[in-house]
């Protein structure tokens, strides 16, 4: 399997519902590095796993939608703890919408599966994966 990765960032604030979360219940910041890995079994007629510059792009994009964002006032996450498990199969979603609808180039639809990784620090990270 061939893979690329491209990276961004993500500030959002947020809150969590549950005793699970001890302080995090209440309103607080959280600043994510993402990693978007595109996968594929052979590469394309051009030798790529994807255009580069393309999933930059449109990772930026769906990040850029979150970003400085509180996301506790967004109608799309209502009611729902935004971990970073959730965000990173928002984010992984976001980007397969734009696969399909050809934002990474006709090259892309042959994509097998996307990996998105949320890091809190650099001691911990949630990823989720999906197939294509």
């Amino acid at each position: 399997m061939f893979s690329i990765t491209v990276r961004d960032h993500l500030m959002v604030a947020h809150s969590f519902r549950g005793e699970v979360f001890g302080p995090a219940q209440r309103l607080h910041g959280a600043t994510f590095l993402v990693d978007a890995t595109f996968r594929r079994a052979e590469l394309d007629a051009d030798n790529i796993v994807v255009d580069i510059g393309l999933a930059t792009r449109e990772l930026g994009t769906v990040v850029a939608a979150l970003t400085y964002r509180n996301l506790d006032d967004e109608p799309d996450f209502t009611g729902v703890n935004t971990s970073t498990e959730f965000l990173a199969k928002v984010i992984a979603d976001r980007l397969a919408d734009r696969v399909a609808s050809g934002a990474l180039g006709e090259g892309a639809r042959g994509l097998a599966g996307i990996i998105v990784t949320l890091h809190e620090s650099h001691i911990a990270w949630a990823s989720y994966e999906r197939a294509l």
